[in-house]
């Protein structure tokens, strides 16, 4: 995104990449079908990123939901609004978009280059440099760079993005590893952790074989104050799902805090417990729970299994006493699966560390977008939408950083 915008205004820009072709987790993202944004109102929407929601604020004042649809329709591209109010090309799939997108970089200049890994800075300013010390050109940055024949190289340039992504999905070449080269240029950084991931139950092993992989829809959560209307998928470690990824933030604070999580669902989050207990008050005593909670409020089979699962030992004998278990399934949760496994992390260069424009306030010139920095969000469009906002704020404040300069005096390096 950045090299568009930045070529698109006649800058010299070269694009490097760790692995052997572009956008691999782009492609990752799409794989069941690409998530590119969200429809929601603004205020609903900046809300989705939680404490850095201030952070978000200008960012995606710059670079809008809207402008996302824009930009990928103008790579011929259209897009529509799901039920969900998700946000989606026309085609449901990534690549399409990821071949128009490269054309558009060949089209414009984009020098390309794969397989080609960021080593570090040669040279770098002192750990207690600050922008106003260095000017464009006074020195220029140089990039230490190994290509895939294991041959180190190194690339001068006027100023830098990296976009070297967080820890999650290592395979797509976001291994986090850059973050102990960042730390020692004294550059204030968090250690990694999972987000957006599932979370560890200990299921009893009848319910863990007879339901592990089966999806719960429309369920109410909470967790702490916070809550969410969702779906869960039964996992055979634990939970997982898009309405357990919206709590993330509130699971993991209370895991560093006690041994368990406590996720507590909302079985029919439209019905109330008056209306449930009415319902199965015409049922017959005699038929099992299961029977008369699905002929009640079509609870389905699973649900069921879950409510019994979770409330093992407590008093159901009355429709009042099961109407107020179907509202409040505790689920302990016990820990969260690892990085690798996770949707996307939190950790990084802290976001007092750079600038409004994203460049690192200890190494004028050097500029980072994406998932480098710390945030969070869930997902469901909000992911993809604050990394592409990070990167048009990025090259906006390359372009003003290099405003001192002739357009073509220089090379804009982006990774």
């Amino acid at each position: 995104m950045a090299a568009q915008r930045l070529s698109a205004k006649n800058f010299d820009v070269a694009l490097y990449e760790a692995k052997a072709s572009f956008g691999r987790k782009f492609l990752l993202a799409g794989r069941g079908g690409l998530n590119l944004t969200h429809s929601e109102e603004p205020q609903k929407f900046m809300a989705r990123y939680g404490p850095s929601a201030t952070f978000f604020q200008e960012k995606l004042a710059r670079f809008s939901p809207d402008d996302l649809r824009s930009w990928s329709e103008d790579l011929g591209i259209k897009t529509f609004v799901g039920s969900s109010g998700r946000v989606f090309p026309e085609t449901f799939k990534a690549s399409p978009l990821l071949r128009a997108w490269l054309r558009r970089l060949q089209e414009q200049g984009v020098v390309l280059q794969p397989g080609c890994r960021w080593q570090g800075i040669e040279n770098p300013p002192p750990r207690d440099a600050k922008p106003g010390d260095t000017k464009p050109g006074d020195a220029p940055l140089e990039l230490r760079i190994l290509d895939r024949e294991g041959i180190e190289f190194t690339v001068t340039a006027d100023a830098i993005l990296l976009a070297l992504g967080g820890a999650s999905w290592p395979r797509m070449g976001s291994d986090g590893k850059w973050l102990q080269g960042f730390k020692q240029m004294g550059v204030p950084c968090t250690e990694f952790q999972p987000s957006n991931c599932g979370f560890n139950v200990s299921w009893s092993d009848s319910f863990k074989q007879r339901y592990a992989g089966t999806a719960l829809k429309n369920l109410g959560l909470t967790a702490g104050s916070m809550h969410a209307r969702g779906e869960i998928m039964i996992a055979d470690y634990g939970v997982e799902g898009g309405g357990v990824y919206a709590l993330g933030r509130a699971l993991r604070a209370e895991l560093r805090e006690t041994a368990e999580a406590r996720l507590v669902l909302d079985l029919k989050p439209d019905l109330d417990c008056r209306k449930i207990a009415q319902r199965l008050s015409t049922q017959r005593k005699k038929d099992s729970l299961s029977s008369r909670l699905r002929k009640s409020i079509r609870l389905a089979p699973a649900a069921a299994a879950l409510l019994r699962e979770c409330h093992a030992g407590a008093d159901l004998s009355s429709p009042e006493q099961i109407a107020a278990a179907v509202k409040a399934v505790p689920v302990a949760l016990t820990g969260s699966q690892p990085l690798e496994r996770a949707i996307s992390s939190v950790g990084g260069l802290d976001l007092e560390s750079v600038n409004n424009e994203l460049m690192v306030k200890n190494l004028p010139g050097v500029f980072v977008a994406g998932e480098m920095l710390d945030w969070d969000a869930p997902t469901g469009g909000y992911l993809l939408q604050g990394t592409f906002a990070t990167a048009a704020c990025a090259a906006e404040g390359i372009e003003n950083w290099l405003s001192d300069l002739s357009p073509h005096s220089g090379t804009s390096g982006s990774q």
